[in-house]
C-alpha cells in the first residue's frame, strides 16, 4: 500500500513539473508546436494546463489519505485501491492530451477518452448508487459527444473543398487562420451539433442532468478533477471550435448559443440549491452555475469578457476543487452527506471547517476572494459590451444563489450539537492540508493577480478576441 502511494505521488509531481514546465515556456516565449505538428501548446492550452497542475496535484495528495481511509474501513479492497491510483493517472493524462493535442478530430478523441475513464473511477465502489450514476453519466456523455462527433465531421466536409483532403485540415494550426472561410451552412450545423455535444460534457444546461449524479457519487478527489479540471478541458474543446466557426459566420449565432446556455444554466442550478439535502450534489449544481458563467462570459465576448471568462475558470477550479475535497473529509467524518445531519464542523474538524467556510464564501463570489475579481469583471463586460439585460439576469441569479448556498453551509459550520456525537479532530493530515493549496491562490489571487498569470491569460483572451489570428 505504502509503496504503491509514493508511485503515486512521484507520477503526480512529475506530471505537475512538466505542466508548470509547459506553461512556463508558452508565457515566455509564445507558442509551440511539435515536429510534425502532432502536439500544440499555446496560451489557451497552458490555461488548462495551469489547472491540471495544480488541481491534479492537490487530489492526488488528498487522495493518499481518502484512499487510505476508505481501504481500512473496508470501502476499497486492495484490488479497488490499485484500480483507482491506474485509472486516476490515465484520467490526468488524458486530460493533458485534450490541452495540447493538435488535430481538432483527436480533440474529440481525447474528450472521450476522458469520460471512459472517468467512468471507472466514477463506479470505482461498485455500489447500487455509483453503477446507477456511472450509467447514466456514460449514456449522457457518450449521446452528447456523438453530437459533437456529427459536428466534426460536418466541420470537416466544409472544409475539403478549401483545403482539399489531408490529415492536417482538421489541424488547429489550419483552421485557426482567420481569413479561412468555410460553407457557411455546413459550419453553422456543425457548431450547433457541437455546443450540445461539447456543452453535455460541459455540464451546460438543460444538459447537465449526469453531473449530480456523478459528482455525487465518485471519491471526493475525482469529484475535484471532474468539477475543477474536465469541465474546462470540453469548454477548451467548445471554444476552439467557436473560434474556427466564427472565421466562416462572422455574425452573432456563437455569442447566441453561448449567451443563451449560460443564462440557462445559472438559472436552472439555483432551484435545485436551495432544496438540495445532499452536500456533493449541491457542489455539483453550484458546478452547472459556474460553467453557465463562464459561457455567457465568453457569450458577452470583447477583450475584458474573454479575459474575465478565463479567469473564471481558474479561480472556479481553485475554489471548487477544494470544497469537493473537505466535502470528503465532512462525509468520512460524519458518514452522511445529508447536509441536515452535518452540525458544528467548524468545532469537530479544526482544519477542515474553516477551509470549508472560506471556500463557500469564495465560490460564491464574495469579495476579497478572487471568485469576486473575475465575476465583477464579467459583469463590467457585460455593460459595456451593450449586454444590460443579460448581466442583470446574471446577477440577480448569484446573488439568488449565494444566498441558498449559505444557508446551507452557515448551518453545517455553525449548527449546534455536531460537537456532541463526534471526536474532535480530522480523518487524515493529508486530507485536512491538501485542500489548503488551491484555497490558498483563491485568496491571493483576490489580493494581488502575478504578472506572469495575468500576461499568460491576457495572450489566451488576445487568441479569442483575433480569432486565433496572432
Amino acid at each position: 500500500m505504502r509503496t504503491r502511494e509514493w508511485v503515486h505521488l512521484v507520477g503526480s509531481l512529475a506530471t505537475t513539473a512538466v505542466a508548470l514546465g509547459l506553461v512556463w515556456r508558452v508565457a515566455e516565449f509564445g507558442s509551440m508546436t511539435s515536429e510534425g505538428q502532432f502536439f500544440y501548446v499555446d496560451a489557451l492550452s497552458a490555461v488548462i494546463l495551469l489547472i491540471i497542475a495544480v488541481v491534479g496535484l492537490t487530489a492526488s495528495l488528498h487522495s493518499v489519505g481518502y484512499i487510505r481511509h476508505e481501504h481500512r474501513t473496508g470501502a476499497l479492497d486492495a484490488r479497488q485501491t490499485r484500480q483507482y491510483y491506474l485509472l486516476y493517472h490515465l484520467f490526468i493524462a488524458a486530460m493533458v492530451l485534450v490541452a495540447v493535442v493538435n488535430n481538432m478530430g483527436l480533440l474529440w478523441v481525447s474528450i472521450e477518452a476522458t469520460t471512459v475513464v472517468s467512468a471507472f473511477l466514477v463506479a470505482i465502489y461498485h455500489k447500487g448508487e455509483a453503477l446507477e450514476a456511472t450509467w447514466k453519466y456514460l449514456m449522457i456523455c457518450s449521446a452528447g459527444i456523438a453530437f459533437a462527433l456529427l459536428g466534426v465531421i460536418l466541420l470537416y466536409a466544409s472544409s475539403i473543398e478549401k483545403l482539399g483532403a489531408s490529415n492536417a485540415v482538421l489541424n488547429w494550426t489550419v483552421l485557426s487562420n482567420a481569413k479561412l472561410s468555410l460553407q457557411p451552412s455546413l459550419v453553422s450545423l456543425a457548431f450547433v451539433f457541437i455546443m450540445v455535444g461539447f456543452g453535455t460534457k460541459v455540464g451546460l444546461a438543460p444538459m447537465h442532468f449526469w453531473l449530480p449524479d456523478a459528482h455525487s457519487e465518485a471519491p471526493s478527489p475525482v469529484s475535484a478533477l471532474l468539477s475543477g479540471v474536465l469541465l474546462n478541458c470540453a469548454m477548451l474543446g467548445l471554444i476552439r471550435f467557436g473560434i474556427v466557426a466564427e472565421h466562416t459566420l462572422h455574425g452573432q449565432v456563437i455569442q447566441h448559443l453561448f449567451l443563451g446556455f449560460g443564462i440557462v444554466s445559472v438559472a436552472v442550478a439555483f432551484p435545485f440549491i436551495l432544496v438540495q439535502s445532499d452536500f456533493k450534489r449541491m457542489l455539483a449544481f453550484s458546478t452547472v452555475e459556474h460553467m453557465g458563467i463562464i459561457a455567457a462570459a465568453l457569450g458577452i465576448g470583447g477583450r475584458l469578457g474573454f479575459f474575465a471568462a478565463l479567469l473564471q475558470m481558474v479561480n472556479h477550479s481553485m475554489g471548487k476543487s477544494a470544497l469537493f475535497l473537505t466535502a470528503g473529509n465532512v462525509t468520512q467524518k460524519y458518514k452522511t452527506k445529508q447536509m441536515g445531519r452535518v452540525l458544528g464542523v467548524l468545532r469537530v474538524m479544526p482544519w477542515t471547517g474553516p477551509a470549508m467556510l472560506i471556500g463557500a464564501l469564495a465560490i460564491t463570489g464574495v469579495p476579497p476572494f478572487s471568485l469576486f475579481t473575475s465575476e465583477f469583471s464579467i459583469f463590467v463586460a457585460g455593460f459595456q459590451q451593450g449586454h444590460p439585460v443579460v448581466t442583470s439576469v446574471l446577477i440577480a441569479f448569484v446573488a439568488l444563489i449565494f444566498t441558498a448556498m449559505m444557508f446551507h453551509m452557515v448551518r453545517m459550520a455553525f449548527g449546534a450539537n455536531g460537537q456532541d456525537r463526534l471526536a474532535v479532530g480530522e480523518i487524515s493530515r493529508w486530507s485536512a492540508l491538501s485542500p489548503l493549496l488551491p484555497l490558498t491562490f483563491v485568496v491571493v489571487f483576490g489580493l494581488y493577480i502575478p504578472s506572469g498569470l495575468t500576461h499568460l491569460i491576457d495572450h489566451a483572451a488576445l487568441i479569442l478576441s483575433t480569432g486565433g489570428n496572432l
